[in-house]
Formats: C-alpha cells, structure tokens, sequence
C-alpha cells in the first residue's frame, strides 16, 4: 500500500495537478480581492478555496504516510507545511488581518517546480556574499548620510535635516527615484553638490548593486555546473536499468534466465567503467585558445 502511494504522488500527472491546485487558489484569492466579485461569487470562491486546502492536506498527509521519519528531513516538505498550517490560523477578531496570508499558499509552487527549486537554492547559497555587499553598502551609505547632514543640512532640511533622513533620501538616490531632483535643490544653495551626488551614484548604484548580481549570477552558474556534473555519473546506471527489463523478458524466469541476466549486466557494467576509464578526464583534455 506504502508503495502504491509513493508512486502516485512522485508520478508527473501528480505533480501537474498540485500545480494547477494552486494556480487556480492563487486566482481565486486574488478574486476575493473585488468587492463585486466577492458579493456576486462569494460561496463558490469559499469553497474552491477550501477544497485546494484540504488538497494540500491530503498530499501532507500522503507523504508523511510515505516517508514517516525521512519527511521531516526534507526542508521543502517543511516550508510546505508551514505554508498550509498559516491557513488553519485564526481568522476572527483582532486576527482577521491573518486572512490574508492564505495568499502564501502560492509559494508552494517554489517547492513543486523544479527550476524555482533550483533559483531558491542558488539564491539561498549566495547568500554569504550577499552579506558581505550588503554590510559594504550600509557602510557607504551611512558615510555618505553623515556628510549630506553636515553639509547640506541646514540648505535642505527636508532631504538632509537629520540622520535618520539623509538615510532615507540617499536610499532613494541609490534606488535612481528622483535623484536629480533632489540634486538640483541642494545645488541651488551649493552649485558644487553634484560631484558629492554623481560619487555617490557611481559607488552604489553601478558598483555595489552590481555586485549583487554577480554573486547571484555567479550562485546560479554552479548550481547548473553541479546538476551537470551529476547527471553524466547517473546515465549508466539509468541505462543499465533500462536495459535489465527487456533482457529478463526475453531470458524467462528460470534460474538460468536469472544467472543470464546477472552475467549480461556484469558485462554490461564492464563495458562502461572500460569506457569512463579510455574517456580522458575533465584536468586532461586540451583546452582550446
């Protein structure tokens, strides 16, 4: 029975209908969102929206049948359930705001497309340079928010009356919304401005936020170098399986059709490592220039 499960929800046609469960919850949550819609569909956007609820429960519980112990051990498995258990919060009182998150369920796509898995994953290991950037830009912004405040302070109060607001404008200077507006009014008082303005661009804007995607980009490109990597070591074997079928089929059932089988797999093995061997590997092989 364990495996009869395990086969139906690790098939594709299984994986497909997940997928358009939360597609079409994702779309009637975002219908709720119509007053018209609401008034006019409302019991039918309920129930779809339960009946996608009691879907995701369902493939929870399958796999917790399934896997037992080793479900837990799955981090996706985890961020799933997190994900369908903000749905059972309370909703009445003070904590109907919590309605909303029902919307998160449409990041369970994350875990059942493969390519968003690999994006989050590549993500999630760029993260320690990410941090590194991320500690270098606050420290050049507030460098920068310390001079502006005592420099244009007191001629720009509004842009650069305090700390806390020299922060916020020159956040949004590195975010391109306006800069040059802002640049115009403090040069208005102080014509020479535009050099602290332009310097400040040019470090965060093209430099540090770049930065950022290179490390990104960079994450990416060895997430897909180690899938390739591993996908050359798992062919044989997937070949050698999808040999051993029709060979048993042809050989019977007999000891002898057993002992036949076992010796053509044996050679068959021996034939690949024969050919890893002659293959030069990946130190070995010229490089062209």
């Amino acid at each position: 029975m364990r495996e009869r499960v395990r086969r139906v929800i690790e098939s594709a046609w299984f994986q497909r209908a997940i997928i358009v469960v939360i597609v079409v919850n994702a779309a009637t949550l975002g219908v709720e969102t119509s007053p018209e819609a609401t008034a006019a569909y409302g019991s039918v956007l309920h129930v779809v929206d339960h009946a996608a609820l009691y879907v995701f429960v369902a493939e929870l519980l399958a796999k917790m049948y399934v896997y037992r112990a080793r479900f837990v051990l799955d981090p996706w498995n985890l961020f799933d359930t997190v994900i369908v258990a903000v749905s059972f919060l309370p909703t009445a009182g003070g904590l109907s705001v919590l309605r909303a998150l029902r919307i998160l369920r449409a990041l369970r796509l994350i875990s059942v497309v493969p390519s968003l898995r690999r994006v989050v994953a590549a993500l999630l290991t760029a993260i320690p340079g990410m941090t590194s950037i991320a500690m270098l830009l606050g420290l050049v912004l507030y460098v920068a928010s310390v001079m502006g405040t005592k420099l244009y302070g007191a001629t720009a109060p509004e842009y650069f009356g305090d700390l806390p607001t020299s922060l916020f404008t020159l956040f949004q200077v590195m975010t391109g919304d306006g800069w040059s507006d802002i640049n115009r009014r403090v040069m208005e008082q102080h014509p020479s401005a535009w050099a602290f303005f332009v310097v400040f661009v040019l470090i965060c804007t093209f430099v540090v936020l770049n930065l950022f995607i290179a490390v990104v980009v960079s994450a990416m490109e060895e997430e897909h170098q180690r899938e390739r990597d591993e996908s050359p070591a798992q062919a044989p074997d997937e070949a050698v399986q999808g040999i051993a079928g029709p060979v048993a089929r042809s050989q019977g059932t007999g000891d002898d059709a057993v002992a036949g089988v076992a010796a053509e797999l044996a050679a068959l093995r021996a034939e690949i490592a024969a050919l890893r061997a002659a293959l030069p590997s990946r130190e070995d092989a010229p490089t062209l220039r």
